[in-house]
């Protein structure tokens, strides 16, 4: 857990550095765009980890060490997104920031969006096709009965058949 924390804070001081290597010479948002994106997903990590209270152990959960550390670099990541958020929009314009926060929320959002959709389409799907397997069974289960019934009455008409040929033949025997 505490590599996933440090790859975290790593990940936020390395987009720092990129942005800040990048701004001046970026023509537009698109040349530091991967470098957002390392930034919020490090500080996405921090912030997950600060919140998963679940230690490797009861030590390392309520360690003095662990906490502060978790805090630091918690508080750490904030401060980088906020020195970068003015960063940005000192060189962009005001409210740079805040429209990709908004563009990045939608986009998740729809992606979630899509995601349901498509589980509830797989539902249907496999719903759909649990029904015609129960149908097929169904269809397979009274055809075997037909042909059981029918193999039966041939059977049965058989046997009476074969009887009526038998005293046939047994009564032009005797008339010979």
């Amino acid at each position: 857990m505490i590599a996933e924390t440090l790859a975290g804070i790593a990940l936020v001081k390395s987009a720092v550095d990129g942005i800040k290597s990048a701004i001046g010479t970026a023509q537009d948002i698109g040349h530091i765009a991967g470098h957002i994106d390392n930034l919020l997903e490090g500080e996405k990590q921090v912030q997950k980890k600060r919140a998963n209270k679940s230690g490797t152990g009861v030590a390392d959960q309520f360690g003095i060490q662990s906490v502060a550390q978790e805090m630091i670099d918690a508080k750490l990541a904030q401060e980088k997104v906020a020195e970068m958020r003015s960063l940005i929009d000192m060189r962009f314009g005001h409210g740079t920031w805040q429209s990709i926060l908004d563009e990045r929320a939608k986009r998740i959002k729809e992606a979630r969006e899509a995601q349901a959709i498509a589980r509830r389409a797989a539902m249907k799907r496999h719903n759909e096709i649990m029904e015609n397997i129960k149908l097929g069974v169904l269809t397979v289960t009274i055809a075997l009965a037909a042909i059981g019934l029918l193999l039966f009455a041939f059977s049965a008409a058989a046997a009476s058949t074969n009887k009526y040929l038998t005293n046939y033949i047994e009564a032009g025997i005797t008339l010979i």
